[in-house]
């Protein structure tokens, strides 16, 4: 009967909402830290279930984000980046720089995390931010060794390599030879198969992810108690004032100069919008994407048909905003000043991770995981960023929300200035 009872309650916990469980282990980890004020004996029992996650989140960083990119990249076939494509993409690399100069902005302006000095349990702290120079960093965008930059894990390396190694496996599937092209299928094939085991490996450390959660927060609540809350609560607000200004400034401003209605835009959008909040999947929301840009917006299939996919693969506005608020914060959080040289590196870090990241719940903390290496703000276990991080983790779904709306707004907004340049947007549907 105990046997059967406990596989119940086992049962039962992996059939619950994940975000429910995430919360729960963010809530009962800051309510037990208060109440246990720095208790050293149990920051010590609870230390290693905070470290095996933040490892287990990073032993999947390097083969998620090349299957991902890989996959992506040689999924889209040469013939269909023409002058349609270039113009996709072209448009949503540009939305993208501008997001991710919108999140620093909002970053720089209301500082999140400040104040909040988070040290690192066993008196380990927060690494300096040593970015290097801006000529460096566009040389060191290339590996010269590939293997090494994957032993390494030096991230923007592997960002450089996966993107080269996909687009030319897409013209290898393309070739008119048919061996070629056999090949080409396989190589994808086997990556693709990577990229769904990886998915898979990401489901079950989530679902580990409560009990880290609980472990790191409770250590961070037990040593600066209900303080932390008020940064907490303003790094949301910061992430979703990034989120509206992306909105109401950039997108509203390429609409104004399309000569579009950003008032109908936003109106159109809404199903979209709201579909990719409540599901937090572009993925996931693209069939009533679709529907929505050939129904009511005017969009010719052969446009839609190729914007959207794309840009629920490589276009992330919103995921880009969240990157560069959040690693702000913990920057902040922590005491670590970013100079230009590390503001250039997240930039650059967080347009391509963007790209790779992956479609599923709580990717977006793993890319944020790769943009603090990147500027040298290691989460190693016991440290003050490892501390910080937790904290970002804990709210991570009810961020997601809302870079996910706004990853598919921006993906509509792609398709509809495409359509409405090449003149073949339905103009009826934009009457008044």
């Amino acid at each position: 009967m105990q046997s059967n009872a406990k596989r119940g309650i086992v049962q039962k916990y992996f059939e619950a909402n994940l975000l429910l469980k995430i919360l729960a282990g963010l809530i009962l980890g800051a309510v037990c830290g208060i109440i246990f004020q720095d208790a050293k004996d149990a920051i010590v029992i609870l230390k290693p279930f905070g470290d095996v996650f933040i490892r287990l989140l990073k032993m999947i960083i390097v083969p998620i984000v090349m299957a991902s990119l890989i996959v992506g990249c040689s999924s889209i076939s040469p013939s269909d980046l023409g002058r349609v494509g270039a113009k996709v993409l072209i448009f949503y690399i540009l939305t993208s720089f501008l997001a991710i100069i919108v999140g620093l902005a909002v970053g720089l302006i209301l500082e999140p995390g400040a104040g909040l000095h988070i040290t690192g349990s066993g008196d380990v702290a927060g690494k300096a931010a040593n970015a290097p120079s801006m000529s460096s960093i566009l040389v060191n965008l290339f590996p010269t060794n590939p293997f090494e930059a994957i032993a390494k894990g030096e991230i923007l390396q592997i960002i450089t390599f996966s993107l080269f190694f996909g687009v030319a496996l897409s013209f290898l599937k393309d070739s008119k030879d048919e061996r070629l092209s056999k090949l080409g299928n396989l190589i994808y094939d086997v990556f693709d198969g990577i990229n769904h085991i990886m998915f898979y490996i990401i489901r079950w450390i989530m679902e580990y992810a409560p009990f880290g959660v609980f472990a790191l927060i409770f250590i961070v609540f037990s040593q600066q108690g209900v303080k932390a809350f008020g940064p907490l609560l303003g790094v949301t607000v910061s992430v979703y004032i990034g989120f509206a200004a992306q909105i109401f400034v950039v997108y509203f401003l390429i609409c104004l100069i399309v000569k579009i209605n950003p008032f109908k835009f936003l109106k159109k959008v809404r199903s979209p919008m709201l579909t990719a909040f409540v599901t937090r999947s572009s993925g996931g929301t693209l069939p009533i994407s679709m529907k929505t840009a050939e129904e009511d917006m005017g969009i010719p299939k052969q446009i839609y048909g190729f914007a959207l996919p794309v840009g629920a693969t490589v276009n992330m506005n919103g995921t880009i905003i969240y990157l560069g608020i959040c690693a702000m914060f913990i920057a902040n959080a922590v005491g670590v000043e970013l100079d230009s040289g590390a503001k250039m590196t997240i930039i650059l870090t967080a347009v391509l991770a963007a790209v790779g990241t992956a479609g599923v719940p709580g990717a977006g903390a793993i890319m944020l995981l790769m943009v603090l290496e990147s500027v040298g703000l290691k989460v190693e276990g016991g440290s003050a960023v490892a501390a910080a991080y937790a904290l970002i983790l804990g709210i991570d779904a009810i961020l997601d929300m809302g870079r996910t709306s706004m990853n598919v707004t921006g993906d509509m907004l792609g398709a509809l200035v495409v359509a409405k340049n090449e003149k073949k947007l339905d103009e009826s549907k934009w009457a008044d």
